[in-house]
């Protein structure tokens, strides 16, 4: 079969490994302009990401929001094309929607994540949200105590603007 989206997938993650973005990149088109299928809804999902992080790389961010959307169209709680999302929002400063897609995606990875909490306190502070920025870097330093930057870049500049 020509069109089998689990094989395309493995073959454009084979080249990205050999380092063979376009061919890659090529693949994952393909598999774009399929119709999606619940069989093979993994699949989509990991390809549509996949291609969006190509895109991104290369500064094309409409083609990955469009991809990033049609991710959480069919899987809401995608933490990963939220993340995504957040990416581009804080790339175009517009904090307010990059807090938001970032909220999503802590949520959607259970709060677990210590890039994406600091991701999300660093856009809160960004968009004035000092008190949510605050919160965020406790859960962060409360399972990771050690982690760097957080306290001194976020934690300490929310408090000082809550005080003024």
């Amino acid at each position: 079969e020509r069109d089998h989206v689990p094989a395309l997938y493995g073959m454009a993650v084979a080249y990205m490994v050999l380092k063979q973005t376009p061919r890659a990149r090529n693949q994952l088109k393909r598999i774009n302009k399929m119709a999606w299928n619940s069989i093979d809804a993994e699949d989509f999902e990991k390809s549509w990401l996949l291609l969006a992080d190509i895109y991104i790389q290369s500064g094309k961010y409409d083609l990955a929001t469009d991809l990033l959307r049609r991710c959480l169209q069919y899987n809401k709680s995608c933490w990963k094309a939220s993340e995504y999302l957040g990416f581009i929002m804080e790339k175009e400063q517009s904090y307010k929607d990059a807090a938001l897609h970032y909220e999503n995606a802590w949520k959607f990875g259970n709060s677990r994540n210590p890039a994406i909490g600091y991701k999300l306190g660093f856009n809160y502070l960004k968009a004035k949200r000092y008190v949510d920025a605050i919160d965020v870097c406790h859960k962060v330093l409360g399972t990771h105590p050690n982690y760097p930057k957080i306290r001194r870049e976020i934690l300490e500049k929310a408090r000082n603007s809550v005080r003024a």
